[in-house]
């Protein structure tokens, strides 16, 4: 199937899911997931493996309701993207409930990082602070040329200026220094180059020390949020925290380690809704081997 092809099938998808009611399309992903975990998959494996490294306390039933949790909620949140990427500013306002620690403002005097983490609502939140104020976006630029064309217009349709990671570094310190603030997300495997491995559940993770260098640079203070799922079919929760406190400190592995620490805290709240099935620990420490073996 030709990219050009394989982008309207799936934009009139996701279009046709944001035409249906919320409570329908949760409802829909759930149901699917429910039925794919039932399947051997790569994708299972990958958030086995991750549940019993980073629970190794829970027992195999405690691990296996978990993960059937977590697989309902991922494949839910492929559902909930059509609403997100393609339903009105109205709608989302109405699905999402906002808490905020800090004042928030189209221009920040000072520089201001918007530290996100792959929680399954993630999508959610980013749009709905798009729609109310000005911000710029880091995003991965994907191998599939049509998801990426539909997620980078779609992400950016309230105004998002999107900045691809690699891109000039003179690019966004600009973005900051102008007083708009940029959401990025740094909780996955990147690769080794500007990493540290620092622990995360105990275990030692390839962790991005792109956030403290940027903070450092820019005199950018660096404030987590974090997007749930509400219960119910009620729609979603972004919450703004504090910025983090003393932060950058001036050792890059440090910083890596205080951002693992913050986000365990927020897992443990909602384990069910982090986005376990990616290869967090995909590179490991020199002379150890793949755990997705």
């Amino acid at each position: 199937m030709n990219h050009k092809l394989q982008h309207a099938l799936t934009a009139g998808l996701l279009r046709a899911l944001a035409a249906l009611p919320y409570g329908l399309v949760a409802r829909s992903g759930e149901a699917l997931g429910r039925l794919l975990y039932r399947l051997p998959s790569k994708r299972k494996r990958i958030l086995h493996t991750n549940l019993r490294l980073c629970f190794p306390e829970k027992t195999d039933q405690q691990r296996d309701n978990l993960a059937r949790a977590t697989f309902q909620h991922v494949i839910r949140s492929y559902f909930e993207r059509g609403v997100q990427w393609y339903g009105s500013a109205t709608t989302l306002t109405r699905l999402t409930e906002l808490h905020s620690a800090i004042e928030l403002a189209d221009v920040y005097e000072q520089p201001t990082i918007f530290l996100g983490f792959h929680f399954t609502a993630i999508e959610a939140g980013c749009m709905y602070y798009s729609i109310h104020h000005e911000v710029a976006s880091l995003y991965t630029p994907m191998s599939n040329r049509a998801a990426e064309n539909i997620s980078r217009t779609q992400r950016s349709r309230f105004g998002t200026e999107m900045i691809p990671r690699g891109s000039s570094a003179r690019q966004t310190l600009s973005v900051l220094k102008s007083g708009k603030p940029i959401m990025l997300a740094a909780d996955m495997d990147f690769g080794l180059r500007d990493s540290v491995f620092v622990p995360f559940f105990g275990v030692q993770a390839c962790t991005l020390t792109a956030v403290s260098r940027l903070a450092k640079i820019s005199g950018a203070r660096v404030v987590p949020f974090v997007t749930e799922v509400l219960p119910g079919y009620r729609g979603y929760k972004l919450r703004i925290f504090e910025p983090l406190q003393n932060y950058p400190c001036g050792d890059v592995k440090a910083d890596a380690l205080l951002t693992n620490q913050f986000l365990e805290a927020q897992i443990q709240n909602i384990p069910e809704q982090y986005y376990w099935v990616h290869r967090r620990f995909k590179r490991r420490p020199e002379g150890e081997p793949s755990v997705y073996q």
